[in-house]
């Protein structure tokens, strides 16, 4: 397995360099794995930018230090410190129609496996008025974890958020920005690995998802500042 480490120079590069590793497993049929800590931001998602008050959101992450950008997938806004973990592993597949609650499962099941050796006993779900709600979640003391999955022509990305520390920084963004969008979030529901009793050092928790998403299987390490 492909196993993709650090992050480029800037946000706009650093999805790139996602978007590559996705093309390259659809090209040469071999998984892979990234874990990084993406710049500081908050990126909102297709819905976010037909709502009556982006704008205004916008201006509530940027008056807050952080700079707002766009995705073109996913849900609702997802903030990220420069601390906060995301993580991806993309599968080649053959029939995009095949395989979708399992990959969420295999993910679920992985990450909750990491938790627990940092520490933390979370459980599947998510408190009400979540971050960026959705049916795959993970919680402890609050949504520690968001999961999300896109499947395209030949691949399936299983991808996600796993907030460490920061979770009262991302909580005062997003009260921010989502009163402006006018959906509902409860500041309270932020959790993060720290907060539930886990270590605050990212390294240690990109560590301990970037080994659960790969398991037993043969690492090609490649690394983005070598």
């Amino acid at each position: 397995m492909r196993v993709l480490r650090g992050r480029a120079d800037d946000p706009a590069a650093d999805r790139a360099v996602t978007r590559a590793l996705v093309e390259d497993a659809r090209d040469d049929g071999e998984a892979a794995v990234r874990v990084w800590t993406p710049h500081r931001q908050v990126a909102f998602g297709r819905r976010d930018t037909h709502a009556e008050g982006y704008e205004s959101a916008r201006a509530a992450a940027t008056d807050r230090g952080f700079p707002p950008l766009e995705r073109s997938v996913g849900g609702r806004a997802v903030a990220y410190t420069g601390e906060t973990v995301a993580f991806a592993r993309v599968t080649p597949i053959e029939d995009e129609r095949v395989g979708i609650d399992a990959r969420y499962e295999a993910a679920e099941r992985d990450l909750l496996a990491a938790l627990d050796s940092l520490g933390v006993d979370a459980r599947p779900g998510e408190p009400p008025d979540s971050f960026c709600p959705g049916s795959h979640s993970l919680q402890a003391e609050g949504k520690v974890v968001g999961l999300a999955q896109r499947v395209q022509r030949g691949v399936a990305t299983t991808a996600g958020i796993c907030v460490v520390a920061e979770h009262e920084a991302i909580a005062e963004v997003l009260d921010a920005v989502y009163g402006a969008l006018d959906h509902p979030f409860d500041p309270a529901s932020v959790g993060s690995v720290a907060r539930a009793g886990g270590p605050n050092d990212p390294d240690a928790v990109v560590s301990a998802i970037e080994d659960a998403l790969v398991g037993d299987g043969e690492r090609r390490v490649e690394r983005l500042d070598a």
